[in-house]
């Protein structure tokens, strides 16, 4: 008697939500063209097979061929733990725009400068295209091979050509191949071909890179599954409008997973900054009303960065008009209202019914709460018209009573502040911190460390 079928054929690979009968659309996540038919399942064989590799000690196993090489790019190798190790998969998306192929193809470049081979596929742009770009960048190497495919079984033909050390593929999407159904960038290819190309760069020890691009809401394309089937995803980001790019490790097999590296992008290509500081802070002859710097942390880094506000005058009337404007760049926008309401109610700071600006300097985005009382004091002393001490740091998150609160990582924010010649730094009460060459003051209220910068 024949079986009868599966009460839901379909499933979504995405989240596993089933149907029974095929749709566009996941009625769970939301997601296009994840619904796919499940085929029959097969008993499993209990019959053992043969061994690819004898399994040893794991004391005895050879480190020699994991140990990790440089990509010639600093920042990178932070990101990544060390560099690039052999056999790796290493998944980074971004934007479009953003220059993951002009990274790649300087890393590339680097890399073949060290003697090693390096294959930059190019499914997105012909041989010429990107010839250009590496002329501009400086990119020209004996032992770095270009070439212009979007066929699986020709970028695989080129592999065993070349037989690279590092391998690049820009874009996955982009690469297809006639023996896997569904269209070209679909998660059906995009999930075989990814596999295939990572089974053959651990097979060969190469290092290989895939370019992965995003989705409106800024998440990876493609299957959930190509993260877990890499060692390394890594988000490239940054503003059109910005030199600085950022990127963040997402998950990482071979080292920590919340560094953070970078880079300047300009006109002749991208620069890693090992200290990037001098991209959010501004110089100003003399002191300025309405600037404060702060220190945030960056996956592990500490990076100073520049709060600058503008605060309208008030009305000559005296009234209260209402519809006073708040605009933020770089700030969570939420958080900034929360901040400037503790400012009007606890510290008495009269900004009802005047504009009030604030941005960041450099385009940086700031969401942790430790710049709350930098954007306090900013505000302050924009709407005071009296500047701040040049060389004062200010550290604390506020809270809607007008406390002051503890923020992690205080002591590695002062030492850095301290490192780049800053004088004074305020934190709240009970960091209990004691670094040479730097004055410490302690605030528990909005109110009292307003008090203590003399802008009250």
């Amino acid at each position: 008697m024949a079986k009868a079928p599966a009460k839901d054929p379909f499933r979504c690979v995405e989240c596993g939500w089933s149907a029974t009968k095929w749709v566009g659309r996941c009625g769970e996540c939301q997601a296009w063209g994840t619904v796919e038919e499940i085929a029959a399942p097969k008993k499993l064989s209990l019959v053992a097979g043969s061994i690819t590799s004898a399994a040893k000690p794991i004391g005895d196993v050879d480190l020699a061929s994991a140990k990790a090489r440089s990509s010639g790019v600093g920042e990178l190798d932070r990101v990544l733990g060390g560099g690039l190790v052999p056999g790796a998969a290493i998944l980074l998306a971004g934007e479009p725009g953003v220059g993951k192929s002009t990274l790649l193809l300087t890393v590339a470049a680097e890399t073949a400068k060290q003697g090693m081979l390096a294959l930059y596929i190019s499914g997105e742009e012909s041989a010429s295209q990107v010839r250009l770009r590496a002329e501009r960048l400086n990119a020209i190497d004996k032992n770095l091979w270009l070439a212009a495919e979007s066929d699986l079984g020709a970028v695989i033909a080129h592999i065993d050509s070349v037989k690279p050390e590092l391998l690049v593929i820009d874009s996955i999407q982009t690469i297809s191949s006639s023996a896997v159904d569904g269209a070209p960038g679909g998660i059906t290819q995009v999930r075989e071909i990814a596999a295939a190309l990572i089974r053959i760069a651990k097979e060969r020890s190469i290092t290989l890179v895939l370019v992965g691009h995003v989705t409106k809401d800024g998440s990876i394309a493609g299957p959930r599954l190509l993260e877990h089937l890499v060692d390394v995803v890594l988000n490239f980001e940054g503003e059109r409008h910005s030199r600085l790019r950022l990127i963040r490790t997402i998950k990482n097999r071979f080292g920590a997973s919340d560094e953070v590296g970078c880079f300047d992008l300009n006109d002749s290509g991208i620069i890693g900054l090992p200290d990037p500081t001098g991209l959010f802070t501004s110089r100003h002859s003399d002191p300025v009303p309405g600037t404060c710097v702060t220190v945030v942390l960056e996956g592990r880094r500490a990076l100073l960065a520049e709060i600058q506000s503008l605060v309208s005058a008030p009305k000559s009337d005296g009234r209260d008009w209402g519809n006073a404007r708040r605009v933020t760049s770089g700030l969570d926008n939420a958080r900034t209202a929360m901040t400037l309401a503790v400012l009007d109610l606890r510290a008495g700071i009269k900004i009802t019914g005047r504009d009030v600006y604030v941005a960041t300097v450099g385009g940086m985005k700031i969401n942790e709460p430790a710049a709350d009382l930098a954007v306090a004091l900013s505000v302050a002393s924009a709407a005071k018209g009296l500047a701040l001490p040049s060389d004062l740091v200010a550290i604390g998150e506020v809270g809607l009573a007008g406390e002051i609160r503890k923020v992690t990582g205080v002591t590695q924010r002062v030492a850095e502040a301290a490192r780049l010649g800053f004088k004074r730094v305020i934190v709240p009460v009970g960091s209990d911190l004691k670094i040479p060459g730097i004055e410490i003051l302690e605030a528990s209220r909005v109110e009292q460390a307003i008090s203590k910068v003399k802008i009250n």
